[in-house]
């Protein structure tokens, strides 16, 4: 199994179908992309032939919402088989997943849905892990998703949780700063202290997006513009954490591809400040 070496990759996007001919015209200053995986698990069209496009001219990475790890089902070698001809493809920096599990009886239920921080939950996932970075031939990254019901059953804090399991899989973590700030102020819990207890040589990637504030709860939309309170917890990581490659995304109500590069250019104004202080 292929070691990834940590690399910072500068700041990235999300590649998305809106802006596909703006940039292979325009060549924007973005130091990579990152795709959706299951976007492009596809024989052949447009969506491949952008995609060789682009990959041409940027690094890309690979992000996938299909693997379900921490279903019960088995997990699906058709669907590996078709991430591994497409990683062949894309020749990707790195590949990553979502810690949850997002079907059961073989019924996709196309959402990220959340699980017991329990034993027995660490030990069921890293085995799964260990199994997927074997059939791939690399480690993965597994993200931390944003939550809004919490189990009687959980035995650790989730920032305990995702640290057992990328240790005891020897896999990567992409933290998903946004994510951290729903599940904190749905939950109620320090964002800051999630942020403080990970392990820095894990942390590969950085998500930064925007999300819905309903009042008494917030959803991870991805629909808004990034809020001062996740600029400020992302500020908080780079000061602990250093340079980490990082990227956003928008997957609805997705503006002009300028107003994407301003918050990109953003991202990279925090980083370089605290660069300077640390």
């Amino acid at each position: 199994m292929e070691n990834i070496k940590k690399k910072f990759l500068g700041f990235g996007l999300g590649l998305r179908h809106d802006h596909y001919e703006e940039i292979l015209e325009t060549k924007p200053a973005v130091d990579w992309f990152e795709i959706l995986t299951e976007n492009y698990l596809v024989p052949g069209g447009k969506p491949l032939y952008y995609l060789d496009q682009i990959r041409a001219q940027y690094p890309l990475v690979m992000h996938g919402v299909s693997l379900s790890i921490g279903s019960m089902d088995p997990l699906d070698k058709k669907y590996l088989s078709s991430v591994k001809e497409l990683m062949q493809r894309v020749e990707p920096k790195w590949i990553s997943d979502h810690l949850c599990w997002t079907g059961v009886h073989g019924k996709n239920t196309h959402d990220l849905l959340p699980l017991p921080y329990t034993e027995e939950a660490v030990a069921h996932i890293a085995n799964r892990l260990m199994q997927v970075q074997e059939f791939l031939g690399q480690r993965i990254l597994i993200e931390n998703v944003s939550s809004y019901v919490n189990f009687k059953d959980s035995e650790m804090t989730e920032w305990e949780f995702i640290t057992e399991i990328a240790t005891r899989a020897d896999c990567l973590i992409l933290l998903d700063v946004n994510n951290v700030y729903v599940s904190s102020v749905n939950h109620e819990f320090s964002a800051e202290d999630y942020i403080d207890y990970l392990p820095i040589e894990r942390v590969y990637q950085i998500h930064l997006a925007g999300h819905s504030d309903m009042g008494d709860y917030i959803i991870d939309t991805h629909d808004h513009a990034i809020v001062d309170s996740v600029w400020k917890l992302y500020e908080k990581t780079i000061q602990r954490m250093g340079m980490i490659s990082t990227m956003i995304e928008r997957d609805d109500h997705i503006p002009p591809l300028n107003e994407l590069l301003k918050e990109l250019n953003y991202a990279k104004k925090i980083a370089k400040n605290c660069a300077v202080l640390a």
